[in-house]
Formats: C-alpha cells, structure tokens, sequence
C-alpha cells in the first residue's frame, strides 16, 4: 500500500470551465509516412500557453491484489511546482509537492512522509523520474525533451511512432496522432530488469490554452507484479491564481529510501 501511494502521488499528480473539444485517439484515414524531425516539429506546434492549471480528477488503483478508488486534486505552476492531494471519502489519505529539484509527500496510513530528490524516488519506484517527466504526463505531452535526441521513425496502426535510436538497456517510444499530433501513447521498457510502463491517452480535449488528456492510462509490469492507474479529468481550470499549501503533520516518520 505504501508504494502504492507514493507512485500514484508523484505520478499524478472549477468556477468556469473552458469551452472545449472532446476528441478520440482513433484514426480512421490513411496516413502518410513522414520523417522523425517532421513529427517532433508538428508535435511541439500544439498550444500549450498557460501559467496555471487546475485539476479535479478520480483515480482508480489496481494491481494483482487490491484495487481503490481516490479522488485527485492536482495544481501545476507551469515548470515550477505541481501539488497533488489524494482524498478517500473527502478525507486527505496522501499529498505531494514537487519542483524542478525535489520532491517530498506523506501518506496517512502509515504516518510516514518523503524528502528528497528524484534519484533515490526514481530508483525505489523503477520508473525514471524527474520534474518535467511528471509534468509533460500530466498534461498530455511526450515525457522527454524529444529535440535532444534521435529517433527512427515507422507507421503502426495509422499512428506515427518514434523510437529512441540509441542502443542500451532503456527503451523509448512514442505514438503519435496524425491528425493534431498529439501524443496517443508512450512506453519505457528496461529490458534487464523486466521492467516496462506505458501510458495512454484515450480521449483529448481541446481547450484554447491547451490540448489536454481527458483520461490517463498508466499500465506497469515489473518482476514483482502488474499494475494500472486510470486517471480521469473531471474538471480543469486555467491561469487562476492558486496556492500550493504543504506542510507534513506532526508525528510522522520520515522514511529514507535507497
């Protein structure tokens, strides 16, 4: 349960709501072959102007022995800070502050809290992590920085697909819509350690600050076992003027993780 709660904090992290375009992740027309460098470029064209964004969402946890739904408050201060709250019958169970350079949360259950960095939490999860990684998910983008690097590009499914082109033992992929190229789907996989995450965006809504996910999909296999994340929006609002309270409650343990 305690890993449970740390991966579904960090990794997830309305008065008015936006006027907006609910689009599918199917594509039903043929699709044209195109270049890596082509893909990126139209990716990145997609609008993503806002300062602040406010999430209300419910999540459903399960792996090969449990199952729990919580419902999920999530605010992001674009590249500075993202807050996540988790409630189990309007009662706050876990909450999560992270910034470019640490990252810290505390669960109820057990009483115990977080402080660190990414490089401890990455490896005790088996999922590598850093500040923008968790928020590109977030809002529906390519987890890397794909102008840094190099990839080799194919047409699967009437999806663009680019694959990290350097050899080792962490593989990366992305799938592309063709029509707005939006990310549908991106998979990690360490082949040594039989371990892979993917997440998917079923549903998109187009709104005129952004083109967000409606819905998150986070499947993860590891030697230990399966698990799913479905992570629903239910409400977004953008550029309101939001606080970011986190203090961790008197009497919790801090845990070190190695």
């Amino acid at each position: 349960m305690k890993k449970y709660l740390a991966f579904l904090v960090v990794i997830l992290l309305v008065s008015c709501k936006p006027k907006a375009i609910v689009t599918s992740a199917t594509i039903t027309e043929p699709v044209d072959y195109m270049k890596a460098t082509k893909i990126i470029d139209s990716h990145y064209s997609n609008k993503n102007d806002f300062s602040t964004l406010y999430i209300k969402a419910s999540a459903r946890y399960a792996d090969e022995k449990q199952a729990q739904n919580v419902s999920a408050e999530i605010r992001i201060k674009k590249d500075q800070q993202i807050l996540v709250s988790l409630r189990f019958l309007g009662i706050t169970m876990a909450k999560a502050s992270i910034t470019p350079a640490s990252v810290s949360y505390y669960e109820k259950i057990k009483g115990t809290y977080f402080e660190g960095d990414f490089s401890s939490l990455s490896q005790w999860l088996g999922t590598d992590l850093d500040y923008s990684k968790i928020q590109n998910m977030l809002v529906g983008e390519a987890l890397d920085d794909l102008n840094k690097g190099k990839y080799t590009e194919t047409l699967l499914d009437n999806l663009y697909r680019l694959d990290d082109a350097k050899s080792g033992n962490t593989q990366k992929s992305f799938y592309f819509n063709p029509n707005n190229f939006t990310v549908n789907k991106q998979e990690v996989t360490q082949t040594t350690e039989n371990r892979t995450i993917q997440i998917a965006y079923p549903e998109r809504v187009a709104y005129k600050e952004a083109n967000l996910p409606s819905n998150i999909e986070i499947k993860t296999q590891q030697p230990k076992g399966k698990s799913e994340i479905n992570l629903n929006y239910n409400s977004v609002s953008f550029n309101e003027e939001l606080s970011f309270p986190y203090s961790v409650p008197d009497g919790y343990k801090r845990i070190i993780i190695k």
